[in-house]
């Protein structure tokens, strides 16, 4: 997998958070990680087809979750993943993922993406579809997000 293909997802976070608020962006490492991704809370899987084809994962604690869907819903306090919680973390990262698909375009790859796909919980696992996953851990106001990408 090449490594070309983070750098697309990072730019992403830089132009997209500050748009709702988030002013401290920070890409901290970049791994190499087996197929298996243990969950920390709640992850959003967006699917990428076109020139490059996989799912990219994003996973966030419960409480920062709670942190991040206030901050879209203008201040609300959030003490629960609710409905419009879950909503509102979706529709971030479905607007990172159109951004990185942005940024693929503009670098000559033409990609097209899904529906985010919530799942939340305790000590769940995703198999991804290929043997080894890039994780890049970028931390947006003190709350650390794992980008999970896994493309063929």
């Amino acid at each position: 997998m090449d490594v070309k293909i983070v750098n697309p997802f990072i730019e992403a976070f830089f132009n997209i958070m500050p748009q709702i608020g988030f002013n401290d962006i920070k890409k901290k490492e970049i791994i190499v990680r087996n197929k298996n991704i243990k969950s920390i809370g709640v992850m959003i899987n967006l699917g990428v087809v076109g020139d490059v084809k996989g799912n990219v994962i994003y996973g966030i604690s419960v409480e920062s979750a709670k942190k991040i869907a206030s901050k879209m819903m203008m201040g609300m306090p959030v003490n629960e993943l609710d409905d419009m919680a879950q909503s509102a973390i979706s529709e971030l990262t479905n607007m990172l993922t159109a951004n990185a698909s942005i940024n693929f375009s503009n670098i000559g790859i033409n990609t097209n993406i899904s529906t985010p796909a919530l799942m939340y919980g305790e000590d769940f696992q995703v198999k991804m579809n290929t043997d080894k996953i890039l994780y890049v851990e970028v931390i947006v106001d003190d709350i650390p997000i794992e980008i999970n990408i896994a493309f063929t």
